[in-house]
């Protein structure tokens, strides 16, 4: 079965609550499969703490288990925690466990990687085609038939930078942008729009080189993309539900289609049996995860009132959209620790995105 634990973070170093898990035989350190973190960067091209984290975790599961276990395991950092973000580590665990809990379907994760992706393929299709194979085979390793019930697909791409930039001229190729902060986006763009593809939520060739950051009518109400100076190739981890999963958690998802659409995220939690603050939930299911996708809307409107989050030259409007929906998330559940990744594109309707809950039901 699949188990989602969430422990807090003091530095984007600390793995205390990882251990603590651990000596309480919570978990074992070969049950996780991956790894998924907020960390207290700024989110941008030159984040130390998501490379910081990373390694940090690389190198103490090397010394509980070994190299090549610890490498096995999918380590997403998202950088950023504005606002009442809460800095955490969610642990994504599978083990022979099989929980009777009465659920014809629970949760079923998949984890995989894209090969490598080269400097002058990242923003293109490419990139595209091979998210959209991996997500079909994160899909089928988890068992997980109808794409339908795939509920967060979560990936971490890589970006450019002028390095990167360099190298693929000197091969005598273009790179989709020189500019090494809108890479982050076109990278995000592409890994959204693979998603949508593996999962029959755009037409097939409806995507080109073009569509990428340009075509807002298309996107995925389930992916999340998040771009990383500290890789080249793109990890996924797939999120969803499965009949002879046998778990006792579960995953449900809306899409939210502004910054302040409260109402998608009340949606999701009513349909996890969850309620949130001002209704109430069934008692014998409990609230273990929020995860979501946060834009600024490319407008500069939301609900026809003028913003300046595009214009803001001291503060990337990544960061302003991440404290947004952060604060309207946590307002609901109630727990600032919480899943909040900037940058939309393809992510959701432009200016909002998805949100999905994961729930558990009480032993």
């Amino acid at each position: 079965m699949n188990a989602v634990y969430v422990v807090p973070t003091k530095t984007p170093s600390d793995v205390s609550g990882i251990q603590k898990l651990i000596d309480e035989k919570v978990i074992a350190p070969e049950d996780i499969i991956a790894v998924l973190g907020k960390t207290e960067g700024n989110g941008c091209v030159n984040d130390w703490t998501r490379g910081y984290s990373v390694d940090t975790l690389k190198h103490y599961f090397t010394g509980l288990m070994n190299e090549e276990a610890a490498e096995k395991i999918i380590y997403v950092m998202s950088g950023g925690t504005e606002g009442i973000l809460s800095p955490h580590l969610a642990l994504i665990c599978k083990n022979d466990k099989v929980c009777d809990c009465g659920l014809e379907k629970s949760l079923a994760v998949g984890v995989t990687r894209t090969p490598t992706i080269l400097p002058e393929e990242l923003g293109r299709m490419r990139q595209v085609e091979l998210v959209e194979a991996s997500v079909k085979e994160a899909m089928s390793s988890a068992g997980i038939e109808d794409p339908k019930d795939v509920h967060f697909v979560q990936i971490k791409c890589p970006l450019l930078t002028s390095q990167r930039i360099k190298e693929a001229e000197e091969r005598g190729n273009t790179v989709v942008t020189q500019d090494t902060y809108k890479s982050m986006g076109f990278s995000r763009g592409a890994c959204a729009l693979g998603v949508a593809l593996a999962l029959g939520e755009v037409p097939e060739g409806s995507v080109t080189d073009e569509s990428v950051c340009h075509d807002w009518s298309l996107y995925s109400e389930v992916a999340s993309t998040s771009a990383g100076i500290e890789l080249m190739e793109c990890e996924i981890i797939l999120f969803g539900n499965a009949k002879g999963a046998g778990s006792c958690y579960y995953m449900e998802h809306d899409v939210m289609k502004d910054s302040i659409d409260a109402e998608a995220v009340m949606r999701a939690m009513d349909k996890a049996k969850l309620g949130y603050l001002r209704t109430k939930n069934d008692e014998s299911r409990e609230f273990v995860h929020i995860l979501a996708k946060a834009e600024s809307d490319p407008t500069g409107y939301v609900r026809g009132r003028r913003n300046a989050m595009n214009e803001d030259s001291d503060i990337n409007h990544t960061r302003h959209a991440r404290a947004v929906v952060g604060g309207v998330l946590a307002s609901i559940v109630g727990d600032p620790m919480i899943y909040v990744s900037g940058g939309g594109e393809h992510q959701g309707p432009a200016g909002g995105g998805p949100v999905a809950v994961i729930g558990k039901v009480k032993a």
